[in-house]
């Protein structure tokens, strides 16, 4: 019969060694470390949600805002184009005169309706679009500097105004309205001038085409802003 051992190191074998076993209270710290742990780890995952949410939302309004501005930009009408100076070419009902072209401080009585140039205002009319009716001693001085004068009659309809500005070139060109005008639409550069009836004329990109800027004018590459600006400027 064997004899049964009673000795520690047989109740160790039965029951593992109790230097390695875990008290409830580290089981417990382990447990609540390991819920830390994995609160850290979703509050991190939340937070890297919403940064990626965030550049999302920050480059998709970067491209909508730039595709509003391509539409914006596509869309707008653009301005005409012309040479400057001229070539010569003569254009059917252009008429051409010969005025003075001195300073004054006095009102003038212009020979042409509207002023084709003549005497005019020491301080010349910024170039531009007007909604009203523009001083002539200013607007001819705009001539001398090879501006384009652009007058309509203030009954043409909203359609054919917007095909008219569609003609005018960026800078060097004014257009207001003019009571009793001759015609409905009238351009006058410095010592010439056209009458049309309506704003589809070709003969008015032909009439830019020659007087815009021009070198025959007295005072050729003068400026067409730092002036006076009349009433209504758009």
């Amino acid at each position: 019969m064997t004899p049964r051992d009673d000795s520690p190191a047989g109740a160790a074998s039965k029951s593992g060694n109790p230097a390695k076993q875990k008290t409830i209270k580290e089981q417990r710290a382990e447990q609540r470390n390991a819920k830390v742990e994995a609160f850290k780890k979703e509050q991190a995952r939340k937070r890297r949600n919403k940064r990626i949410g965030i550049i999302s939302a920050i480059v998709g309004g970067v491209a909508v805002i730039a595709l509003l501005i391509t539409s914006i930009v596509l869309t707008m009408p653009k301005n005409a184009t012309y040479s400057e100076g001229g070539s010569g070419a003569k254009i059917e009902g252009v008429e051409t005169f010969t005025n003075t072209n001195n300073h004054v401080e006095t009102t003038v009585d212009y020979p042409q309706t509207p002023p084709a140039g003549g005497d005019h205002n020491p301080a010349w009319l910024n170039c531009g679009i007007y909604t009203e009716p523009q001083q002539n001693e200013n607007a001819v001085h705009s001539l001398e500097h090879g501006a384009v004068w652009v007058t309509y009659d203030p009954s043409i309809s909203d359609d054919e105004l917007d095909t008219l500005k569609s003609k005018l070139p960026s800078t060097y060109v004014i257009l207001s309205p003019f009571e009793d005008l001759p015609s409905p639409i009238v351009l006058s550069a410095w010592d010439a001038q056209l009458q049309v009836d309506d704003a589809s004329d070709e003969r008015i990109a032909e009439f830019f085409e020659e007087y815009w800027k021009s070198e025959n004018v007295p005072e050729p590459g003068a400026l067409c802003t730092g002036a006076v600006d009349g009433p209504g400027k758009a």
